[in-house]
């Protein structure tokens, strides 16, 4: 059975043909990761952004500082 590992020198490698149907397919999954980290990069920014956000994060800090 052909697994497309060989071993050479103790260690072990994976070749793949030019023609490997899954060629390049963790570089597509790495992009579209990628690009839904930058979306939700984008939407916690605008989240944060808003008043009542900012105004409910600088109460907690607020809060946080006098206590002590």
């Amino acid at each position: 059975m052909n697994t497309g590992l060989e071993e050479s020198s103790g260690t072990t490698h994976r070749e793949i043909s030019p023609d490997h149907p899954e060629l390049g397919a963790s570089t597509a999954e790495y992009g579209v990761v990628m690009l839904a980290a930058v979306g939700f990069a984008g939407l916690l920014v605008a989240i944060l952004k808003s008043g009542e956000v900012k105004e409910l994060l600088m109460g907690i800090i607020r809060t946080a500082l006098s206590t002590g």
